[in-house]
């Protein structure tokens, strides 16, 4: 608990600050400029940053186990370089492709000028964002999650403070969400930053910060997981965003108000799932060092703690999109007829069998902390690739707009159990290997018995 509430908190603040700026943007400009940050939003997603930093924290928390405190200095300092260098060669390379890229993610002819004006401010923010969670990660595992929150509640604050300020005062727009946003990211970096200098567990010297291949190796292989997982979340959200815009023209609806409240949806659902992630990754460093220093019942009950505390998260979510959409729905801006229509289908029929996602997410980050980050990527690429992506090109065809909306459902059943499966051998595995190791230390008791 002392991991995972600061965890989560840190995760559904970041979460925010895309749908602070959508909910002014919704009261303010409509829900032309919601579909915008929706066509936007692929871009937030730091995927790499998650990558170095979810894998770093792994590595970290696994060398701590061992007590290997220099490969701890070397994971650190190589993580915030690799992260910096992506921070900066994604920065370079959207400001050079904002256009394109953004017509590749489904912009339309009415939302496009609001999606150019959001995503040039929102891009110069990348690599901030991108350095600050990388060390957010770090943080937590050196044992203070609650320096990690507070860098991420700064941030919120700040743009929650400043978002009405520029766009209902000075009438800034998109502009004004976008540079609010900004502004916060830029505090999260400078406090998570100040942190290097107070590591707990290591002292940080300037030879850390310079790359080692095999380090980083072991880093990027361990974050794959997590990177596989956003670079998802990216790909799925321009899929839908091209399928929604195509077979929208084709329907009632037309294509701006399924773009718009699908996006609403997908934000939402991520702050469910981000809670569930945060729950995940609180329990990753307890999980990670207990499998390192072979204290395997602790791993056990670790993982069914956090299985727990995910699915009760899950349900409550849940009974929230089944009984109250409008609620959610209403938060993003006072629209009517079709638009809450299709918004409320969207909350009913793709977040059906959301409760599944506890599980699916606990285990993918379980088998990410105990060192195997393969089946920890087949687990998170089952339900956004390969169920989802497949489904969701295939059912519009024969059901029209509302096929999208179908494949969520049917993509969350047939990633649980695949993640079921995998839980099940590992456990088996887990066990094993604790009766193995009650029986070395049996011997050892028995063979310094007969020394003595």
């Amino acid at each position: 608990m002392r991991f995972a509430i600061p965890c989560v908190i840190a995760f559904v603040v970041n979460a925010l600050y895309n749908r602070v700026d959508q909910i002014f943007i919704g009261w303010g400009i409509g829900y032309l400029g919601n579909g915008a940050t929706t066509v936007v939003f692929p871009l937030t997603i730091i995927a790499l940053a998650v990558l170095v930093g979810d894998g770093g924290a792994a590595f970290v928390s696994l060398k701590l186990g061992e007590g290997d405190k220099d490969s701890v200095k070397k994971g650190v300092g190589d993580s915030i370089v690799l992260v910096t260098i992506a921070g900066i060669a994604l920065l370079v390379i959207f400001l050079a492709l904002l256009s394109p890229i953004l017509n590749l993610f489904g912009a339309t002819d009415e939302n496009r000028e609001y999606a150019l004006q959001y995503g040039l401010i929102i891009v110069i923010g990348l690599p901030f964002t991108m350095i600050s969670t990388a060390i957010n990660a770090m943080i937590r595992v050196d044992g203070s999650p609650k320096y990690a929150m507070f860098s991420m509640v700064l941030g919120a604050i700040i743009n929650t403070a400043f978002d009405p300020l520029f766009i209902f005062v000075f009438h800034m727009g998109m502009y004004g969400a976008a540079i609010a946003t900004v502004m916060g990211q830029v505090a999260s970096f400078i406090v998570s930053v100040v942190y290097l200098r107070k590591f707990k567990t290591v002292k940080l010297q300037r030879a850390d910060f310079r790359l080692k291949g095999k380090i980083c190796g072991n880093i990027l292989s361990l974050g794959l997981s997590s990177f596989i997982t956003q670079i998802a979340i990216s790909i799925v959200m321009v899929l839908f965003n091209n399928l929604l815009k195509t077979y929208g023209e084709q329907s009632i609806y037309g294509s701006d108000i399924p773009l718009a409240a699908m996006g609403i949806v997908m934000k939402v659902n991520q702050i469910m799932l981000y809670i569930l992630v945060g729950i995940a990754v609180g329990a990753q460093p307890v999980i990670g060092y207990n499998y390192g220093s072979k204290n395997f019942m602790r791993v056990k009950k670790a993982f069914l703690i956090a299985i727990a505390a995910a699915e009760t998260v899950a349900l409550i979510c849940f009974f929230i999109f089944q009984f109250a959409p409008m609620a959610m729905v209403n938060l993003f801006g006072s629209e009517e007829g079709l638009y809450n229509e299709f918004a409320v289908k969207c909350f009913r029929i793709f977040l059906m069998l959301c409760p599944l996602n506890g599980f699916q997410t606990v285990a993918a980050i379980y088998l990410q902390a105990v060192g195997k980050p393969v089946k920890s990527a087949i687990v998170t690429l089952s339900r956004q690739i390969v169920f989802l992506i497949p489904f969701a090109v295939v059912l519009p065809i024969y059901m029209g707009v509302e096929g999208v909306l179908w494949s969520g459902p049917i993509a969350d059943g047939l990633a649980f159990v695949l993640a079921l499966l995998f839980i099940v051998f590992d456990i088996r595995g887990l066990k094993h290997s604790l009766k193995q190791h009650q029986q070395q230390l049996a011997t050892q008791q028995v063979a310094e018995e007969e020394q003595q």
